[in-house]
């Protein structure tokens, strides 16, 4: 059993069949709609032997470069 935590999956569990092997180490949800694509990630934690929750991985801040500033002249 997989339960998800935080992100658009919040809450929803999955019953995995043992036939289908070992659940990924980490699942990508994309959700397209009328705005631009959204990601989220969510990272396994294994609780028991069949137990294990994915949570949503904090997104990642990207520093907005600065076009003003030119990075090939060396200080």
């Amino acid at each position: 059993m997989l339960l998800f935590v935080g992100g658009p999956l919040d809450g929803r569990v999955e019953i995995r069949a043992a036939r289908h092997g070992e659940p990924l180490p980490m699942i990508t949800h994309v959700h397209l709609h009328d705005g631009p694509k959204v990601v989220h990630r969510y990272d396994l934690e294994p609780l028991t032997e069949r137990v294990g929750v994915y949570n949503l991985r904090p997104p990642v801040r990207r520093r907005a470069r600065d076009a003003s500033v030119d990075e090939s002249v060396a200080d």
